[in-house]
């Protein structure tokens, strides 16, 4: 054994110790089909500036979305019910509470110009405040900080209820006793051990938009009208000061016109004398002073302080920091939201249907690792080994990294693990054809220069998917964000499973005596039914490219058609529906409630436990005499049936986040476009993308004829079809490039056709253990998991096919025009001859290929 394997073999060991490990100690967190959650109900109230409508909900709507993406929630479920309610359903949250304070702050955040000490007359109010911190005035500024202070003293309202403030000194300054912050639940109860201030002075707002608040020590002041707000935050970061021992601070970065205005701002504070609290900026967050620090002497009057960032400082624990950061940055809400209910929902998948995809994916996945055995043989079966390997390492990621497991994710993630045998099946390929091509070499030999000549494909075909998780993740939102985690999860596990755990254990089996002595055993000697074929057959397949090309077209017009004539059948996360609870006098299981609205002809009704027993229906576009024989449904097993709610409700994928989406999936389509420009030429670049648009509008267009829902579960579908036809496309023209520069002087139709026939084994056999998988899903996964399972194998079936008939056809005929010569042949750094070339093994000495 050398030593780059032994090298392997311990990584390896290494790797599975720590996800076992992992997989043992930590629980996955799961979402609202898989465990349930906790459902909230917030009612949007007219502002000074907006009226709750449709409109100012939805926006109110995206801005929760992304704070709830900031408090790490994954896949929530946000809708809008009526004119100006919004259903927030979070799935594993272990503070509910700390949420729903979090999502329902206004966080309203203006700067101000104090005019001066305030007045209890001014306030509006009356009553003495439970203890103060220190002063707030400022320590010295530099010229090149926008704006430091000292510990200002704590925030008038911190975003933890938990928590109490600590003291605040400041220059000069006295220390007085600490606070109480408010700890009161969201359902408007005191929280266990927290003292309430019930005399807190909150201040009033005057007629000319000024206003009187409580400093950070209790002192009234007198504000003017906001100068600033939070709108001109471009970005806002907690971090933590050692230097000058403030602490944890939240820094602002503005906008140019903003960062205008608080240069103006600070240099009309600065006219004011030193101590002075004219001379001081208030920064308030949801009508309560959270800073109001002193512009330091340094600044001269009429000049201020550059454009740049601020700190805002005071007696913050990390997670206060944090949250504020992300309060400011996720923006103001532009509706002040109350929330009127709070409660546990069950799953909206039962244990059955759970159940019944558990077995599913088993069994496939087992048909799949004897596929690959009987193909492969001894090397199958060490590749099937490493595949259950890569399912432990992707799950151990998974769970590692607190990514929320849905039961779309989770079949996705078991369909993976079918397409994860791709790079095993490219390796044990070549090295067929390394053996076919020179019988004497030992078996060894062959391994090695399988994986050398699978390198390139395999490298290409993954940087691809993973700069298309990459921004998927930074630039979607919600569940298109989840997948991109996912996808990139699956591509590295994979990576790791074929070239590290499956290279070490064949390259152990390859060296072993018993191996070498019965080739026939190991899967390698033998070139396969598909190859041998093949090669008798040798049909020449691009002899006319413009024939395959008018069927992929007549094909797309097809497609095209039904989605005109047929129209695409949205599902409620989509276009929104209806929500009905009803209160049954004798218990109904949710299975049984599936049963009965399915039989009802309410197949795709969504079903789930709401609060103690009652019964929670989501379903699509309904009338009155629909829900009048959805109640009669339900009253059959549960006797007498009451609704206690029933609203309508907008689509949980709303506008926002399917532009978003859109714009993330145009983006990682133009980025993978330049990519294979860079590594192949533009035309196979084109090729690629052109078999890629062919493919998504057939499975659109499928699902439009076959009336089937296209839905959230069918976008998860489609981006793995999505991933699936790049990454077919790029092994067949890394073959087309390999043997092109091998044979320069060749017609590239010529290069085509072989490239082609040699990769069809690769194709066959890689798709035959994905279609394994999805054909258990569709037949045992139940009604829930059925359409993912048909979308995935109409797009994994076109995907194939296009990868060849169409992404070839059109590379060969965009090269006719192309005057671009053919790629030049790359050769191993450091090696003096053919020989030594095809032994040596770029993981064991660094070259390149």
């Amino acid at each position: 054994m050398t030593r780059a394997t032994t090298v392997r073999a311990v990584l390896a060991a290494a790797v599975l110790l720590v996800s076992v490990l992992i997989t043992l100690n930590m629980s996955p967190r799961l979402g609202l089909d898989l465990q349930g959650g906790t459902r909230m109900v917030l009612q949007a109230k007219d502002s000074d500036t907006a009226k709750a409508d449709r409109e100012s909900t939805d926006r109110t709507l995206e801005v929760l979305r992304q704070r709830i993406d900031s408090l790490g929630v994954a896949e929530p479920t946000l809708t809008r019910s009526g004119e100006d309610r919004i259903i927030v359903e979070l799935p594993d949250v272990q503070d509910p509470r700390k949420a729903a304070e979090v999502i329902g702050k206004t966080a309203q955040l203006s700067f101000h110009a104090v005019q001066g000490p305030g007045t209890e007359a001014d306030a509006g109010t009356s009553g003495k405040k439970d203890g103060g911190t220190g002063d707030g005035k400022s320590e010295g500024e530099s010229d090149d900080k926008a704006d430091t202070g000292n510990k200002a003293g704590d925030t008038a309202e911190k975003a933890t209820a938990d928590k109490k403030a600590e003291d605040g000194t400041g220059t000069g300054g006295t220390t007085d006793d600490k606070k109480t912050e408010d700890g009161q639940k969201a359902d408007g109860t005191k929280g266990d051990g927290e003292k309430k201030d019930e005399d807190k002075k909150t201040g009033g707002k005057r007629a000319d938009g000024g206003l009187t608040l409580p400093d950070e020590q209790g002192r009234l002041l007198d504000l003017g009208p906001a100068r600033l707000s939070g709108a001109g935050v471009k970005a806002a970061t907690a971090s933590f000061d050692a230097q000058q021992g403030a602490g944890w601070t939240v820094s602002l970065d503005f906008h140019k016109k903003a960062g205008q205005d608080w240069t103006r701002l600070t240099g009309e504070a600065a006219c004011n004398p030193a101590q002075d609290d004219r001379r001081r900026v208030a920064i308030v967050l949801d009508q309560q002073i959270i800073s109001s620090p002193q512009v330091s002497p340094s600044v001269a009057c009429g000049v201020g302080l550059p454009s740049g960032s601020t700190q805002i400082t005071g007696s913050f624990s990390a997670d206060e920091a944090r949250e504020l950061a992300l309060l400011i940055e996720g923006g103001a809400l532009p509706l002040p939201v109350e929330i009127v209910e709070q409660r546990t929902v069950g799953p909206t998948l039962g244990a059955a249907a759970i159940d019944a995809s558990a077995r599913a994916a088993l069994i496939g996945a087992a048909a799949t690792a004897l596929f690959i055995t009987i193909v492969y043989r001894l090397f199958g079966a060490l590749a099937a080994v490493a595949l259950a390997a890569y399912g432990l390492i992707s799950y151990a990621a998974l769970v590692g990294l607190g990514v929320t497991l849905t039961l779309p994710g989770l079949a996705g993630f078991v369909l993976a693990i079918g397409m994860a045998v791709d790079a095993n099946v490219l390796v044990f390929e070549r090295a067929r054809e390394e053996h076919e091509q020179h019988p004497n070499r030992s078996l060894r030999t062959s391994l090695i220069a399988g994986f050398r000549g699978a390198w390139s494909a395999v490298a290409d075909s993954n940087v691809t998917t993973l700069i298309a998780a990459g921004l998927l993740f930074f630039l979607g939102s919600g569940p298109v964000k989840g997948f991109g985690v996912t996808l990139a999860i699956g591509v590295v596990a994979s990576m790791f499973s074929a070239l590290v755990i499956a290279r070490a254990l064949t390259e152990i089996a390859a060296g072993s005596r018993i191996v070498t002595a019965r080739r026939g055993l190991n899967g390698i000697a033998s070139p396969g039914r598909v190859r041998t074929w093949l090669t008798r057959r040798d049909p020449q397949l691009m002899r006319s490219p413009r024939r395959w090309l008018l069927i992929s077209t007549s094909l797309v017009v097809v497609a095209v058609l039904g989605i005109v004539v047929r129209g695409v059948n949205l599902g409620v996360e989509f276009t929104g529906g209806r929500l009905v609870e009803y209160s049954t006098s004798k218990p109904v299981d949710v299975e049984r409630a599936r049963t009965l609205l399915s039989d009802a002809g309410f197949p795709d009704a969504e079903v789930t436990t709401a609060g103690s027993g009652d019964l929670s229906v989501r379903t699509g576009k309904l009338d009155n005499d629909g829900e009048h024989t959805l109640r009669a449904a339900l009253a059959k097993e549960g006797g007498e049936t009451t609704k206690v709610r029933d609203e309508l409700i907008g689509p949980s994928l709303g506008d926002e986040l399917r532009r978003n989406a859109l714009i993330a999936l145009a983006i990682a389509v133009l980025v993978q476009l330049a990519y294979l420009v860079v590594r192949f030429r533009w035309t196979f670049a084109v090729g690629s993308v052109g078999a890629l648009v062919h493919d998504v509008v057939i499975l659109v267009g499928a699902f439009a004829w076959l009336g089937r829902t296209v839905d959230g579960v069918f976008l998860a579908a489609l981006l793995t079809v999505i991933g699936y036809s790049v990454n077919d496309s790029v092994v067949v023209f890394d073959r087309v490039r390999e043997l092109w520069a091998k044979s320069r002087r060749t017609p590239i139709a010529t290069i085509a056709n072989r490239a082609v026939l040699q990769t069809v084994p690769r194709t066959v056999n890689t798709g035959m253990g994905a279609l394994f998988i999805l054909t258990a899903l569709a037949v045992l996964g139940g009604d829930s998991l059925a359409d993912f399972a048909l979308a995935l194998l109409i797009g994994i079936c076109v995907g194939t096919y296009s990868s060849v008939m169409t992404a070839v056809p059109a590379a060969l005929l965009l090269e006719r025009s192309s005057k671009a010569p053919p790629p030049a042949r790359k050769r191993s750094s450091g090696s003096r001859s053919g020989k030594r070339t095809a032994q040596r093994d770029p993981f064991d000495n660094g070259a390149r290929v």
